[in-house]
């Protein structure tokens, strides 16, 4: 223990002055604001299509926890797709890679499909002469595993963003690809429904705007093009549960919208912080206490803000040809905020299937099912996850297994000597 109980009295104490100074009650009727006045639809500051606007009637909905937890899905099956990484890793001989791993779940289980893996190494060097890098998959153990090495466009910064990036979408989408006959009612993605941070490429600085250029994460962005495509062209339901959302396109924009005003407060970090502030509900004399015995949860929007934008009917997408109309690709959300662990969660799905108000509808209704049954991820989800996920031991294996093979150890820090490397 570092601090003495003085010192942690004097942090609480400068807890206590700062929040003298904020009201969360101005907060939650700012928030009240955006939602009544300014989602209907929001414009965009330079013009354009609007960047967020209600799909159908805008609404807040609750659902009682005990209550839906026990609804049958509309869905007979549902299928859960997530891909899991080593993290990215320098060593000393310059090779900067990471190793992605992904599997598809199945509700009720299918252990032939659980068994199926694709694995993808992506490498980035300095060194201009090329390495093996191919389109061909290699497989393994009878054929349920499958595997590639690719080959990293070069860069001067970002090589271990990068490389985690590609190794992860890459697995993530052509697993998808691979095994999406297998579905016959709905898949979720283990995240959004298109690669936001290869997407976020174009919107950074030069160098990663010329790499969002090249062909490999063109190649990538293209394969959850052909996901949509496919899905609709066998009338299933493709949807991402995004555990963790970070968009901030909302806030930022309500930001613009207050400066120079009266209400030229900013009290949202980003776009969930101003959904949980909406969603969460309190009671008690002082509204202390927060309800925990429902679930609530947005209506449906179309979303055309931050990389949102590369897939909707304006936006570029990279280039790659589009057999739809544009907008079938448009992404479309809403938000469920679960009260028990206070975490809010981004559900997405393709203008595509969200068009028809009953598919929109079975989706929310499956969501917020599962939700409430697990406390957490969609069942399907949460099983592809368990699938997917590499271990902090199996990290720190693969990892010695890599060095061995390049004989080369991997680049260190302080910090790992400080804290202990948590992958030793």
């Amino acid at each position: 223990m570092t601090l003495d109980p003085v010192h942690v009295d004097d942090i609480a104490s400068m807890a206590s002055t700062i929040a003298d100074s904020v009201d969360d009650a101005d907060y939650d009727d700012l928030a009240r604001t955006v939602w009544e006045s300014w989602l209907d639809p929001l414009e965009s500051p330079d013009g354009g299509l609007p960047i967020v606007e209600p799909l159908g009637e805008k609404q807040l909905h609750a659902a009682d926890i005990d209550d839906v937890a026990l609804t049958e899905s509309p869905f007979p099956t549902v299928h859960g797709l997530d891909s899991g990484t080593i993290n990215p890793t320098t060593f000393k001989n310059g090779l900067v890679l990471d190793v992605a791993h992904a599997a598809m779940a199945a509700e009720p289980s299918d252990l032939d499909l659980h068994r199926h893996r694709s694995i993808v190494m992506a490498a980035h060097t300095h060194d201009p002469v090329p390495f093996f890098d191919t389109d061909d998959w290699l497989h393994s153990d009878e054929g349920y595993g499958r595997r590639r090495v690719l080959s990293v466009p070069r860069v001067n910064r970002y090589a271990e963003g990068v490389v985690h990036a590609l190794a992860l979408y890459l697995a993530e989408s052509a697993h998808a690809l691979e095994h999406a006959d297998a579905v016959a009612d709905l898949l979720i993605l283990d995240g959004p429904v298109y690669p936001k941070e290869l997407l976020n490429w174009r919107d950074r600085d030069a160098e990663l705007k010329d790499l969002a250029r090249d062909a490999k994460p063109k190649a990538v962005v293209e394969n959850y093009v052909r996901l949509v495509e496919r899905f609709v062209e066998r009338d299933v339901p493709l949807a991402g549960f995004v555990k963790n959302p970070g968009a901030k396109h909302v806030v930022r924009t309500v930001r613009k919208q207050l400066d120079g005003s009266d209400a030229g407060r900013r009290p949202w970090v980003d776009d969930a912080a101003f959904f949980v502030n909406l969603l969460e509900r309190r009671e008690g004399p002082d509204g202390d206490e927060r309800r925990t015995d429902e679930l609530t949860f947005t209506s449906w929007f179309v979303s055309r803000g931050g990389s949102d934008r590369q897939l909707s009917a304006e936006g570029e997408a990279f280039g790659i040809e589009r057999k739809l109309d544009p907008e079938a690709y448009t992404v479309t959300f809403f938000v469920l905020y679960d009260p028990r662990t206070d975490v809010c969660y981004r559900v997405e799905a393709p203008y595509a299937f969200t068009k028809d108000p009953e598919t929109r509808a079975d989706l929310m209704h499956h969501v917020v099912r599962d939700v409430a049954a697990t406390r957490g991820p969609p069942l399907a989800v949460e099983k592809a996850d368990e699938l997917a996920r590499v271990s902090i031991g199996e990290k720190a294996a693969l990892r010695r297994k890599l060095s061995d093979k390049l004989d080369s150890d991997p680049m260190k820090s302080y910090d790992n000597i400080r804290w202990v490397d948590a992958d030793e």
